[in-house]
């Protein structure tokens, strides 16, 4: 029987990281190496595995049927790694971590993303707040969340990392019949109460379109919105991460205007965090490029600037 290769973590992390970022070249810059060194890497891989991973896709590049595959697999085995890593490295690593993240990751992202942190670091205990966004930053910036993830460029806190743009979308029931159905009635608006600013951006962009609004329903809870908008009660905005599965992105014909992506950043109270902090920043940066990395070319990634310090 042939012996079989061992397959080179590094590049199963390449292979993985490009398609969750939906580009190599993006996976070349998050990983420090150029993009030939990435293209050799890949060479590599399907050298070993003996067929084609990866093909063309227009510009891009997709998995094909056994890169696929491929692809379920390396996700495990890196995992694994880096939990194996993590107990080895952190066994004795003790604390707490207090994390304010908004409602839309609550469910969808949380509990796997904590769930990989339970398991490298036993003894640190997390306290998990979802709040509104404007809450989550100031609570951080007060030092009274040690780690929070928030909606907006990072530029209203001291130590935030930027981490994607992802378009903000129209969210519907499937049947919803577009604008013209309204004849001149307003468009009932589904929304969180000021400040919000998914609020913000679809008022701005209906203003600037001339067409009529009015709020239908408001609640303080995601969870309450999308029951309202499954209601038929109106439509509402956000980003595609956590949409239900009963609910729909409306695409142009709806008649309701474009709208911006909104940057999604990692915030720290502390320059400098603990070890605790530290870790958790790191599952929490690595499940959120996962998570968003589904979502493939409709995710941007921001572009770089300067820490603050």
């Amino acid at each position: 029987m042939a012996s079989r290769p061992n397959l080179d973590m590094d590049v199963l992390r390449t292979f993985v990281t490009g398609f969750e970022l939906g580009s190599f070249a993006r996976a070349a810059a998050r990983l420090g190496r150029s993009q030939s060194a990435i293209s050799t890497q890949l060479r590599r891989l399907e050298e070993q595995m003996g067929q084609p991973l990866v093909r063309k896709a227009g510009r891009g590049l997709v998995p094909t049927a056994a890169g696929e595959r491929l692809l379920a697999y390396a996700r495990r085995i890196l995992d694994l790694n880096d939990e194996a890593v993590g107990v080895v490295r952190d066994v004795e690593m003790e604390g707490r971590v207090r994390l304010g993240l908004p409602q839309d990751f609550a469910e969808t992202w949380l509990p796997r993303a904590l769930g990989l942190f339970a398991k490298t670091h036993p003894k640190v205990r997390v306290d998990v707040r979802t709040e509104h966004n404007a809450t989550i930053v100031e609570r951080t910036i007060k030092g009274e969340l040690d780690l929070s993830l928030a909606w907006g460029d990072g530029s209203d806190g001291a130590h935030a990392e930027r981490l994607a743009d992802l378009p903000i979308v129209w969210i519907g029931r499937p049947d919803w019949r577009g604008v013209k159905s309204l004849g001149t009635a307003p468009l009932p608006l589904i929304a969180f109460d000021p400040p919000c600013v998914f609020r913000s951006a679809g008022i701005a962009a209906l203003d600037g379109a001339a067409i009529g609004w009015r709020v239908s329903f408001s609640s303080p809870s995601l969870a309450g919105s999308w029951a309202a908008v499954e209601a038929g009660l109106g439509v509402t905005l956000r980003t595609r991460i956590g949409l239900p599965k009963k609910l729909a992105a409306l695409d142009p014909s709806s008649g309701l205007p474009g709208l911006p992506t909104i940057p999604l950043a990692l915030h720290r109270a502390e320059r400098d965090p603990d070890a605790a902090t530290t870790s958790l920043a790191g599952i929490v940066r690595a499940s959120i490029v996962a998570e968003v990395g589904k979502l493939g070319s409709a995710v941007r990634a921001p572009k770089k600037k300067p820490r603050r310090r």
